[in-house]
């Protein structure tokens, strides 16, 4: 192993010395946060969610008016839509076409998660 660490320019015998417990830098693992938070803080279908925000928001005139509630029940989950009144038209199209094409993507999306996923527009 020392050998590899010397090929790659490291002092192993200084590496030690370098990361001392004592040392005020030194973090316990206790202290350490991950950035995969345990398995019950996951969002179930999160790319569901996050393709129904992106596509909706692209969609919308007053995109900062769009707020998608998430609604889970056993690998299921609900989108609801929320919008200004002004863009229901464009987020549910002409014979309901656009609603349907994005049903299409968060239910790919959500199924990629392994979820069955449903989007809805509401006022």
């Amino acid at each position: 192993m020392s050998d590899e660490l010397a090929a790659d320019g490291v002092d192993a015998e200084n590496l030690a010395d370098d990361f001392d417990e004592d040392d005020e830098d030194f973090e316990d693992d206790d202290d350490f946060d991950d950035e995969v938070g345990a398995e019950g803080n996951r969002v179930v279908g999160a790319r569901a969610v996050a393709v129904a925000e992106h596509v909706t928001r692209h969609l919308a005139e007053d995109a900062d008016a769009i707020d998608i509630e998430v609604h889970e029940t056993r690998g299921d989950v609900e989108l609801l839509v929320h919008a200004n009144p002004d863009d229901m038209g464009r987020l549910i199209g002409r014979r309901g076409r656009v609603i349907q094409a994005l049903r299409q993507l968060v239910r790919a999306a959500g199924s990629a998660d392994g979820v069955k996923a449903n989007i809805d527009v509401v006022e």
